[in-house]
């Protein structure tokens, strides 16, 4: 079969890799890919975003089947534009995936079927958000009903922090039209827990569970980032829980969207908070997680390709996901200053053709180019993934580690304490 994956960061790489493994896959594609994964698929300067000239290419090179999986080209309506060319897509359409292009969808869907999640107003008018976060229980939480590079969350710990989030989105229009409407929510805490999950509308089958690490610097400070590594599985995710997730949330939210209509066939992400009152929904995603793809499809035993079909066709229950029992760590080399401005061009060393020789981990690329000299350059905030799967999750973070002091370029840094939180989890 030939193959299209849509996107070109190291959760892309990620699912490319895993694609690679199935006997069916003769050939992949990627749209627009980068310089580490044009190591393993046939890249070409196409944008996620622009559905016309994804689907002309698809039809040009003879596409049996693709994967979209960044959320613009998603919410954009790519999986429609797709599947009305005759090209079947792993991914949820355009309606559906709104549970991640709208906030305020979200918390509406939640609230109308009663599955757990933080309180909240929507406000549509900066004067009235400013009254409102003038009196109401801080910290509080301001998210930006539309996408925004991620950067559309802010958790204020003070009145004035909570005002500044709301200028920003509202008035100065830091996120454009994505920041017109605004959910403001109560504060919740606990430890946080990703899971993504495999589902056609009406199986659902989660993967394994992940821990992220959003803050830029050691110890959870610094500025919110796409995500700096991440760990699998979580600890916080017992069987309790687990079983809790999928009566209380994972099964009611399948079915709240096929009650409204939008039948979800995908990668659905539950981001999760462990609160003293059960697990609450963060948020919804409505594709895999960056860099939780990278931790987690390591795992993965299944065929991949097997089971998007499955997704697709909607018989996800005939297919049995199988998982490795080992666990796994992603370490992400970032650009210095990211995520505010970062450099690029910078060369990458201690690589060849894109991965370490010695193989001590698997190299996600993220934000990488190659330049007609052959050089590996910088491309982005976020450089490069380490992934390590080993039998203890203390094996597999020292492995990503070992592996990072191979590799460098100017203003390389990542953080020191990714799974510290987990190790003490296991420990405690």
């Amino acid at each position: 079969m030939k193959l299209l994956v849509i996107g070109s960061g190291g959760r892309e790489h990620a699912i490319v890799r895993a694609l690679k493994k199935s006997p069916r896959a003769s050939e992949i594609h990627v749209l627009p890919g980068n310089g580490g994964i044009a190591e393993d698929a046939i890249c070409a300067e196409v944008a996620a975003t622009d559905i016309d000239g994804v689907v002309a290419y698809a039809k040009e090179q003879g596409i049996d089947y693709a994967v979209v999986t960044p959320d613009d080209p998603l919410c954009m309506g790519m999986v429609d534009a797709l599947a009305e060319a005759g090209i079947p897509a792993f991914g949820p359409d355009r309606r559906a995936a709104e549970i991640e292009g709208s906030k305020v969808f979200a918390k509406g869907l939640m609230k109308k079927y009663g599955i757990p999640t933080a309180r909240c107003e929507v406000f549509d008018d900066a004067e009235a958000a400013l009254k409102y976060v003038e009196g109401c229980p801080i910290p509080v939480v301001v998210k930006a009903d539309g996408l925004a590079l991620g950067k559309g969350v802010v958790v204020a710990m003070s009145r004035d922090e909570a005002a500044e989030a709301v200028k920003n989105a509202m008035v100065d229009r830091a996120f454009g039209e994505s920041g017109a409407r605004l959910v403001i929510e109560e504060y919740l805490s606990g430890p946080e827990i990703s899971v993504l999950a495999f589902t056609d509308g009406n199986a659902i089958a989660p993967m394994v569970s992940s821990m992220d690490h959003k803050r830029a610097l050691d110890g959870d400070r610094g500025l919110n980032t796409g995500g700096m590594g991440a760990i699998a599985p979580n600890p916080y995710y017992t069987p309790e829980v687990a079983r809790e997730c999928m009566e209380r949330i994972f099964l009611p939210t399948v079915r709240a969207m096929n009650a409204e209509g939008r039948p979800f066939r995908g990668c659905l992400y539950f981001g999760l908070m462990l609160t003293e009152d059960g697990p609450k929904v963060i948020e919804y995603n409505c594709r895999f997680g960056d860099p939780e793809t990278q931790a987690v499809l390591p795992l993965l035993e299944t065929d991949l390709l097997a089971v998007m079909e499955a997704v697709t066709a909607g018989r996800l229950a005939e297919v049995e996901v199988k998982w490795s029992d080992k666990c796994s760590c992603c370490l992400v080399l970032a650009s210095g200053g990211y995520p505010k401005s970062y450099k690029k061009g910078c060369e990458i060393r201690g690589l060849a053709d894109g991965q370490l020789p010695g193989g001590e981990a698997e190299v996600f690329h993220a934000g990488t180019k190659r330049l007609p000299g052959g050089a590996l350059v910088t491309n982005g905030g976020r450089v490069l993934g380490l992934s390590v799967t080993a039998p203890a999750l203390g094996q597999a973070i020292e492995g990503a580690y070992a592996a990072a002091e191979k590799i460098s370029f100017e203003g390389m840094y990542y953080r020191r304490d990714i799974g510290a939180r987990a190790l003490a989890a296991l420990e405690g």
